[in-house]
Formats: structure tokens, sequence, C-alpha cells
């Protein structure tokens, strides 16, 4: 199974780079300007990340940081077209330019920076694959599930991952093959499998969504790395810088205590060079990306920092109750950080 997964991943990705390639040349960002919208891949629907509510209005941590980089570029962050893409069409709806940047818990891997020529402006969670399960099934471990059948969205890193640690642990298993998470869901809840297996993060998003979420938990196993975030084509580069440092200022408005709430105060008042930099009043950063001095200011105001950001959507307080973890700031011992504004 590893060796069909890889090669189909290489086959179907040398194809999307050649488009990707030949799609993009430096126009991104003029192009955005020039649709005075910004269209974004997102999930089908994963709450707490990307789900629309009855009346279609986007909410969700990744959809938060569309909305920031339509502020930084078009003054708006409303002037988003949320796409929604499943594990098999966002890359070719990249690639394509379908949209213009990609925010759907998408893992940074080595195959997709090359084969496919993607370029990560950065990592926006630190994940890993889990397992759940029903309580019923009475299996406290994954280890325990020898022979079990399994939920797994094709497409995903899920697939490889699932198949090397069977493999590594002498177990047997049967995929369900699905499309999106909330065909998962269907399927899990009607019994198809045993267990679902995805991003961590994605199974507390889908379990909070149960009408008795504690009838299910999620296995203490986490079986890879999965650093998530957004990506754009390979190729463009000054897009690629002004996606990078949307997501930079919001990390780094957090470490500097820059928030929605106080940050025209900060504007007025603050002598740290680096929160000058960072919101205009000092240097011309804006103008080295083709941005204007406000851009980073607008995308805070869009919808908070990423503390703001993060406790909003998928935080301890939130039906999600995700903490943060290797998320925190590297200055509270986890592994978030962004470059200085200098």
């Amino acid at each position: 199974m590893k060796k069909s997964v890889f090669l189909g991943t290489v086959a179907a990705t040398t194809m999307l780079a050649g488009m990707g390639m030949a799609q993009d040349g430096g126009a991104t960002l003029a192009q955005v300007k020039d649709r005075d919208e910004l269209n974004c891949g997102v999930n089908t629907g994963l709450v707490g990340f990307a789900a629309p509510d009855a009346s279609g209005n986007w909410t969700g941590f990744d959809v938060a940081y569309c909305r920031a980089l339509a502020a930084a570029v078009l003054g708006d962050p409303n002037k988003v077209r949320f796409v929604p893409t499943t594990g098999q069409t966002r890359f070719t709806a990249l690639a394509s330019g379908e949209v213009d940047v990609l925010a759907r818990n998408s893992t940074w891997t080595f195959s997709r920076d090359t084969d496919l020529a993607l370029d990560f402006v950065g990592v926006n969670y630190y994940d890993g694959q889990g397992f759940m399960v029903s309580r019923d099934l009475g299996v406290t471990s994954a280890k325990e599930l020898d022979g079990a059948t399994i939920c797994i969205q094709t497409g995903t890193t899920t697939e490889l991952n699932l198949a090397d640690y069977f493999r590594a642990n002498n177990l047997n298993y049967t995929p369900v093959n699905i499309d999106s998470n909330a065909e998962g869901e269907q399927q899990y809840m009607a019994g198809a499998c045993d267990a679902y297996t995805t991003d961590a993060s994605g199974l507390a998003a889908t379990r909070a969504a149960f009408a008795d979420p504690e009838s299910h938990i999620i296995l203490p196993e986490i079986i890879s790395k999965e650093p998530l975030g957004p990506a754009v084509r390979h190729g463009d580069n000054n897009w690629g810088d002004i996606a990078r440092w949307t997501l930079n200022a919001l990390i780094a408005a957090e470490e500097y205590g820059v928030t929605s709430r106080n940050i025209e105060e900060l504007v007025r008042s603050s002598t740290n060079p680096e929160v000058q930099r960072l919101l205009g009043t000092t240097d011309e950063l804006g103008a080295m990306i083709g941005l204007d001095a406000e851009w980073a200011r607008r995308a805070i105001v869009a919808g908070g920092n990423y503390g703001e950001i993060f406790a909003a959507n998928i935080g301890e307080q939130t039906p999600i109750g995700l903490a943060r973890g290797l998320n925190a700031q590297w200055t509270q011992g986890g592994l978030l950080y962004a470059p200085p504004f200098r």
C-alpha cells in the first residue's frame, strides 16, 4: 500500500506541478487586486476550521487567515470567495489558479513542496494523526485495532501514515475510503468503520459536532507529524511573501501583545521598534511587498492576532476544546515563532 500510495502521489503531483508553474508568472497580486476578491481554498466543512453556517457565512481558524489576507491586500476582510475543496481536489484547485491560496488543513511535506511545486508559507497549526472510536468498542489504544475497519480520507497523508503504522506494529486493517470529513462522519456514525483516522484537531472538531460527544474517545496515540499551513503556487515569490508575512504578522502580534482591541492605542503610543515596524508607523515594510504601510494592521484587526483567532475558533472555551500545546508561542514552551519584522 505504501508503494502504490507514494507512486500515485508522484504521478499526480508531477502533472500538477507543471500546471502550477505554467499558470503563475508572478501576477497573483495583480489578479487579486483586479478581481477585488481573494479566492481562498478551504475545507468543505470542518467545524472550528472552515465551515459555512445556515446563511452561508464562513467561519473558522483557516477562514480567519483568509480574511486577514484579504484585509491586508484589499482592505476588506469580507472580500473573500471561499472555495470548498476535498483532499483530492485541493491541490488541483490551487495549481490551476481556481484559488489564490489554499488554507485547508494541509500538511507540509517533501513531495508536496517539490513534486507539487507548492510553497507552504508557514505552519499555522502543529498537528498529528490520531484515531477516534466509540466507547462501546472497548478500545483504549490504537494497538488494539488489529483487524479493524478504518475510515480514511483519500488524497491525504493519513493514508500513508496509517499503512506505515499498522505495518510497523504487525497489525491488519481494512480501509473505508472517504472523500470528505462529512462523508467520514456519516460512515463512522453509521457503523461502516470501527475507527476514524485523521489529524487529531480534525477528530476533535468532528467529535464536538456529535449529539453525544462523550460516547466517543480519541485514542492517545499520535502516529505522525502534521505541520499544517497555508500554501501558494511555486514561482510567484511576491505573492508568497505576502501570504507568508500575513501569517507572521498574526503570530508576531500575539508575541508583542498587539490585539484587535489595543492596536489603535499601540499605533499611537508603542515605543517597541518591532511593534512600530509591524504596525507601519516606522520604516516602510509594506512597500517591499507591494502593499501600503497599514497592511499588517488591517490583517490583525480583521480577526485578531493568532492567539485571539485560536481562542475564538478552536480553543479550550469552544466546543472543539483544543489546548495550545505545541501551538503556544515559543516564549511559552511551544513551537510558534515569527521571524523579526526588520
